[in-house]
């Protein structure tokens, strides 16, 4: 057992009476997560005599702490993760103490497994973030504060472990709480409590350590027990994404679904988010009886005292409050997907109960984890946090995710293997322009050529600056002029006199810059003439869409 002063004693609460605090331990590979998570629910509440057994037999064939109890054991249930002694999947864990329950996620810290960190701490509130003592801050570190941040999670929890083996130091301790304090400032958070502690051996886990008369703080289990976090679900407005219609005759119509954030009470009045119909809540209907209110997280089934058009994927919302309806929006991504997230690249977008077609049509940026920069590209690759606009094929409703977490997250799945591509957060809604339906025209592209004796087309010359493209345009247009054909040259220096001054020559301006010159070409091939283009287009994305106009 570990030399600890002994916490205070707690008056139990009743289980009904204990509030539940969701978390994640995260960190870099080998930082202690699984653990500490083992030594916490050990300590915290015990484990049954046969579970203690069980994990006695384990740590002989798999531990790593000689004759001691291997308590990482408890939490890597896959035999890949005993054999390798790392964490591959999440791993969820319940228990509870006499103040508070808990539902703990142990995520993995290698790098390709990202993905599963991600998921772990897209429903916890507070994150446990592990630094190895010996070690400080490395990128993983910096990764996962990011994620966490960019997840809503705005309670952290940096727990510097191992701290034993660096002799109880508290200079190595304070060098670590300040550099990650100089990091995390630009990051979202609103509170950072730094606690000194040896998972393996239990100081100041569940009980103040007697090793570090320096550290005045709480241990970790204690600070767990009365931390308040931001219970923004019930105070938001309310938000029923329809999961399925309830009709088991034809007396009854019900819109089942869960409450997402807010409340709902018999005689509210909603609306449909996305058609404007409005009504009022006529029942709350449950398995066990009808209710006059329920609160967020409650599973229900909702009937309306009007006949609505209403099916899976709307959202019934607070009237005075909506949520946004777009086509369009921009959000963070967290990629997830061996093939690297471009423009143009179509997926199916999950939002809420929603399912539709969508497309990422830009990439804005990307996250630099070590220094928090955002920098231009024009791709993510595997585990890349990044900026990005998506274009639905109909209008969904959504809210930014920092004010909503429950309608600001979705997915994006590949259409061919149906695997999750990348976790998203909403940051805003763009303009609705593009939402507008084309007018019909009475004169069409056709016509146009038609009456100038031609065929309208365009003629796109790529290569390196000073390859000819200017040179060869020039001739070609020429020809043309002296056939009676009627033309237009588009030249990429030109343009950039005008139309695109305001663009650099980045990854993301340059993608802009053969956007916006497809776009001008395909207005004047539409008025009947034949258009050559030349320009330096390096991306095979862009390039690409540019022919597809």
């Amino acid at each position: 057992m570990p030399d600890t002063l002994a916490p205070p004693a707690n008056d139990p609460l009743p289980l009904a009476g204990r509030s539940e605090l969701r978390f994640i331990t995260c960190g870099s590979v080998d930082d202690g997560k699984s653990t500490l998570i083992g030594r916490l629910i050990n300590d915290a509440s015990g484990l049954p005599e046969d579970q203690v057994a069980s994990l006695r037999d384990d740590s002989r064939r798999f531990g790593t702490t000689e004759d001691e109890l291997d308590f990482a054991l408890l939490l890597d249930g896959l035999e890949a993760e005993r054999e390798q002694g790392i964490t591959i999947d999440v791993a969820y864990r319940f228990f509870t103490t006499p103040r508070r329950a808990f539902v703990v996620a142990d995520t993995p810290g290698h790098q390709q497994y990202t993905r599963n960190m991600a998921t772990g701490a897209s429903n916890a509130e507070l994150a446990v973030l592990l630094v190895d003592a010996r070690k400080g801050l490395v990128e993983q570190t910096r990764r996962h504060a990011a994620i966490v941040s960019l997840l809503g999670i705005r309670h952290i929890v940096l727990a510097v472990n191992k701290i034993d083996l660096v002799e109880f130091s508290e200079s190595v301790f304070r060098q670590i709480e300040a550099a990650f304090a100089a990091f995390a400032a630009p990051l979202d958070f609103h509170s950072v409590v730094s606690i000194p502690m040896s998972a393996r051996h239990g100081d100041n886990v569940t009980s103040r350590s007697r090793h570090m008369p320096w550290y005045v703080g709480s241990s970790l289990l204690a600070h767990l027990e009365t931390v308040e976090t931001d219970l923004e679900a019930p105070r938001a407005p309310l938000r029923f994404p329809v999961q399925w219609i309830n009709r088991p005759d034809g007396e009854f119509r019900g819109f089942a679904g869960t409450v997402a954030s807010g409340r709902v009470a018999v005689g509210d009045r909603i609306v449909v988010a996305g058609s404007g119909h409005a009504s009022a809540v006529a029942r709350i209907v449950t398995f066990d009886g009808d209710l006059n209110q329920a609160a967020a997280g409650r599973s229900v089934t909702l009937t309306l005292a009007d006949e609505v058009d209403i099916g899976r994927g709307d959202v019934l919302a607070d009237p005075k409050r909506r949520p946004t309806v777009s086509r369009r929006f921009a959000a963070d991504l967290v990629w997830m997907d061996e093939a690297p997230a471009t423009s143009g690249r179509r997926f199916l977008l999950k939002i809420g109960t929603a399912t539709v077609p969508a497309a990422i049509t830009r990439i804005a940026d990307i996250l630099e984890v070590e220094s928090l920069r955002r920098a231009a590209t024009d791709r993510l690759e595997l585990n890349a946090l990044g900026r990005v606009e998506i274009e639905a094929a109909q209008p969904v409703a959504f809210d930014p995710y920092a004010d909503n977490r429950q309608t600001g997250a979705f997915i994006l799945i590949d259409r061919a293997s149906l695997r999750t591509a990348a976790a998203g957060m909403v940051v805003e809604g763009l303009d609705t322009a593009r939402d507008v339906h084309r007018h019909a025209e009475t004169m069409t592209p056709a016509l146009r050529a038609e009456m100038k004796a031609q065929r309208s087309l365009v003629v796109w010359l790529t290569g390196l600056p000073g390859s000819g493209k200017s040179t060869i345009a020039n001739i070609v247009e020429g020809k043309l002029a002296a056939l009676g054909r009627q033309t237009m040259l588009l030249d990429g220096d030109n343009l950039r006199q005008g139309l695109n001054a305001d663009l650099g020559f980045d990854a993301g301006d340059r993608a802009e810059n053969v956007r916006r010159v497809g776009e001008v070409a395909k207005l004047m091939a539409d008025a009947g003439l034949i258009v050559i283009v030349a320009l330096v287009s390096p991306f095979k994305a862009d390039r690409a869409k540019a022919a597809a106009l």
